[in-house]
């Protein structure tokens, strides 16, 4: 028997003899396709080269490709486990052609495979075709003898093949399996074709046409080739089974399932193991190639089938989570043919037991909601709309998993009841949004989100996107469309731009479309719509319009490298100054970023040193930064901290950097691990250098650090390496030096300053040990007033307590001036003070002056003033306090 391993190889191997290229399957997120949630089919990847925009260096091409579908137009999840054929994950093997082969090749190939390759008995065949197509009609009779019994004409568009509403497209034949008629149903376009007897196991569509959106086409420039086959399908029917869930890897991922669960894989049970065995693809492909569970797009749609899953394992009575143990053997069935699912094996066990540890939390509490409301209705009675709301909105059930437990009761749930409790949830929302002082054209968004819902973002992992237009606004209006020149805000499907948030501002960037080129300066969010501000620099844009997006990598690679910094800082000053350090705000764009924390004092430099050097250390390190999917409880258990200014919900993505013994993280030797939705570079290497520039003051109790990473701080340690440099040569004095010559220098000036200093104040007291001026008699005191210039107020309360030293008792007011400024000082020995204050004698002098003010003690008072052209009246004044 062959293994489903070994017919995809064949089947590869088939088309690689008849000059194909054995194409690697592309991701299952379309990154060309804006209409497609998930690739769906082996021609998604290859879209550009139907219609002529791409050309490769081949023209054939063959490839085995990963499908999910679960979602969007293309939705199998209902009907899995349920039947003997639908998946959310299978394999589709195609064979395409690029204006080079068509119909009579195409099926030629075809027949070859099946008929001798395979050994599928021709008798056993047949084949349908597009009600006009009579080329095709023709060539199955000349290729393989095929009477016009078994060559049925449809005229529907079962026959008509589209990848979506736009793009390549054209009529197609398929191919059928007769199973024999001890199995109901009848062949394709008659009225049993619903039975199993029939089996559809190849589409070969001929692709002749480009659809555009308003439903026209167009011939394409060259003819060409797209075929897809369920491995599953085929799988099964060259195992000699009738059901895809009894081919080789899916009995041996039943089997694991119910080892796990410690159940009958094959009982009764089995339905719930199909279940778990196919969700377990999907869930665990998906997460290899970048989605993770969330509430929104496609992390939404994950989510909700590894919930679907999950339930199962807990309808089989599993009480501990399951699914996660299952993926070793997912790996050992898939993981030679897809590297990249044992790539990512550690990352997917540990996503699947963080979200079944976390919905098993909720599970029962909601399926006890559900049975205690279904126990007061009526056994014939739907499930009431506001009900299965309130499992969504309270529990995280989505709609369809409350219509999936109600199905195995032959009840049903009130749709038209849960949509209205939705819409008046989000009219609830648009109501307190707007009553919150924001500006009044954010109701244009929540247009938006009720419309196209919120935009999904790409960033994560890619820089360059396509997306579909959804709405064009200039001003506060949404005018649909915009010509050269127009200030706008855009909103697009899906997004790689980066929307501002936490700290990190948005980024900027192009999109462009067939007509028009809209230069963004700025990306923010607004009711979960992404707005890209910006201007169309050329042409004219309009809603609908298919875009490509590109943001600005050089900016966001400066972003990413100072928000991945401020992570790596953030726990530098927790570790250098205490645990005590909390973030309190930050900023981080493409020149610099700047972080304020809980701190009481200024950093000293051997602090911000020790600081700087542990950052740097880590990003020599250059372990990979790593990005997880959970809880907020569970993360702050795993050590994870909580950034200032971010707003968590029921999931938080945790961003974990650097290795070290810390006791932190799942493997218990994370050093930074937060709570943060931003972007971040890949390894930590990729940050270059970080350079402290600064700290200061923020508020009360917060200090501000702000830094440079990347070339922003080499630039910034190479002027000052230059000023070194050119400082050095002006003292005559080498580098190494310069700190030891610069404090000889200052030493010197301190010691000439003091000179100098003593200098003016013997000068002002009479030239050192002259008499100096004469005490005046005032009302019994000895009263000495001088005006000084040249000297400054600093020197006024020594030479004040020089006078009263050779008064042994009196009163002194000395006025000096010196750089523009007038300075006053008094003095009055200690034995006179019960009868007269310095301070009134100042305030005296200085109002005098024209000024303001002055204290200071009884025996010593200072002021100051702008004149002292009226210093004799100052005098005078201070006379007539003494008087």
């Amino acid at each position: 028997m062959q293994s489903l391993n070994d017919i995809r190889s064949s089947f590869l191997s088939y088309f690689g003899r008849n000059g194909h290229e054995i194409v690697a399957s592309s991701p299952l997120i379309p990154r060309n396709d804006p209409t497609l949630m998930f690739t769906a089919a082996g021609m998604v990847q290859f879209k550009t080269l139907f219609t002529g925009v791409e050309t490769r260096d081949y023209t054939r091409a063959t490839t085995a490709q990963k499908c999910v579908r679960a979602g969007g137009k293309h939705n199998d999840l209902d009907n899995v486990g349920y039947t003997a054929r639908h998946h959310t994950f299978f394999e589709m093997l195609g064979n395409f052609s690029f204006g080079d082969y068509f119909k009579e090749d195409a099926i030629a190939l075809a027949w070859g495979l099946l008929t001798k390759e395979f050994g599928i008995n021709p008798d056993r065949l047949l084949v349908t075709v597009y009600h006009t197509d009579d080329e095709a009609v023709a060539i199955w009779k000349k290729v393989a003898n095929l009477p016009d019994e078994r060559i049925i004409r449809i005229a529907t568009d079962d026959n008509f093949w589209s990848a979506g509403p736009t793009g390549p497209c054209g009529p197609c034949t398929e191919i059928f399996y007769d199973h024999g008629d001890h199995i109901w149903g009848g062949p394709p376009g008659s009225a049993d074709e619903d039975g199993d007897r029939f089996i559809e196991i190849w589409n070969l569509v001929f692709m002749q046409y480009e659809q555009f959106a308003d439903g026209t086409r167009r011939d394409l420039d060259a003819q060409s080739i797209d075929t897809g086959m369920g491995l599953e399908r085929i799988g099964a029917l060259l195992q000699g089974k009738h059901d895809n869930y009894d081919t080789d890897l899916f009995r041996a991922l039943i089997e694991a399932s119910g080892q796990a669960t410690g159940t009958d894989p094959f009982g009764d049970g089995n339905v719930h193991h199909r279940v778990i065995a196919d969700h377990l693809r999907s869930t665990s492909f998906l997460m290899a190639d970048g989605v993770l569970p969330g509430n929104e797009g496609r992390g939404y749609v994950l989510r909700r089938i590894m919930r679907r899953a999950m339930r199962h394992a807990h309808l089989l009575g599993a009480k501990d989570p399951v699914m996660h143990r299952l993926v070793p053997s997912l790996v050992a069935e898939m993981g030679q043919a897809y590297p990249e699912l044992g790539q990512a094996q550690s990352m997917i066990e540990e996503t699947m037991l963080l979200e079944e540890t976390k919905f098993r939390q909720t599970l029962e509490r909601g399926l006890k909601l559900l049975d205690d409301e279904l126990a007061r209705l009526p056994d014939d009675t739907d499930l009431p709309g506001e009900t299965a709301f309130k499992l969504y909105d309270t529990f995280g059930f989505p709609l369809d998993l409350t219509q999936d437990a109600l199905r195995e009761k032959g009840r049903g749930v009130n749709t038209e009841g849960f949509d209205s409790a939705m819409e008046a949830q989000k009219a609830q929302a648009r109501a307190s949004w707007v009553g919150s002082g924001e500006q009044a054209d954010a109701t244009v968004w929540f247009d938006v989100a009720d419309s196209h819902g919120i935009t999904e973002f790409l960033g994560y992992d890619d820089q360059r996107a396509e997306g579909e237009i959804l709405a064009v606004v200039s001003g506060t209006e949404r005018k649909g469309t915009a010509g050269a020149g127009d200030a706008v805000q855009i909103a697009v499907n899906q997004t790689p731009f980066y929307a501002e948030s936490g700290g990190q501002v948005g980024d900027s960037g192009v999109i462009e479309t067939a007509d028009a080129r809209i230069d963004v300066t700025d990306t923010k969010k607004v009711a979960g719509v992404f707005v890209h501000f910006g201007t169309v620099a050329e042409g004219t844009v309009s809603e609908g319009d298919a875009a490509r997006l590109a943001v600005d990598a050089n900016r966001r690679g400066a972003i990413r490298a100072n928000h991945s910094a401020t992570h790596l800082l953030n726990e530098a000053l927790r570790e250098v100054l205490g645990t005590h350090v909390a973030q309190r705000g930050s900023l981080n764009d493409a020149e610099r970023l700047r972080f304020d924390f809980s701190h009481q004092k200024a950093m000293s430099a051997d602090e911000i040193a020790r600081t700087q050097d542990r950052i740097n250390h880590f990003i020599r390190q250059n372990s990979a930064v790593t990005t997880r999917i959970m809880d907020p409880d569970t993360a702050r258990e795993l050590g994870a901290q909580a950034l200032f200014g971010e707003k968590y919900g029921d999931e938080v993505r945790v961003v974990s950097m650097g290795v070290a013994d810390t006791g932190k993280g799942p493997d218990q030797n994370t050093w930074s691990i937060e709570l943060c939705g931003g972007t971040h570079v890949s390894r930590l290497g990729e940050i270059g250098l970080c350079v402290i520039t600064g700290d200061a003051a923020s508020s009360s109790g917060v200090r501000r650090v702000e830094a440079l990473t990347g070339q922003a701080a080499l630039d910034h340690l190479m002027a000052q390496s230059r000023q070194l440099v050119q400082s050095a040569a002006v003292l005559k004095a080498s580098p190494a030096d310069l700190a030891d010559r610069v404090r000889a220098l200052a030493d010197d000036r301190r010691k000439l300053e003091n000179e100098v200093s003593q200098l003016r104040r013997d000068l002002a007291m009479g030239g050192g040990d002259a008499a100096g001026p004469t005490a005046e008699d005032v009302n019994g005191v000895a009263f000495v007033a001088q005006v000084l210039s040249g000297v400054t107020g600093k020197d006024l309360p020594s030479l004040i307590d020089a006078q009263k030293g050779k008064l042994g008792s009196g009163a002194v007011l000395l006025i000096a001036e010196a750089d523009g400024k007038v300075a006053v000082s008094a003095g009055v020995t200690n034995d006179l003070t019960d009868r007269v204050s310095a301070v009134d004698l100042v305030k005296a002098a200085v109002d005098a002056l024209g000024g303001k003010g002055g204290g200071g003690r009884p025996d010593l008072a200072q002021g100051g003033a702008k004149d002292a052209s009226n210093a004799e009246q100052a005098i005078l004044a201070a006379k007539g306090v003494i008087q």
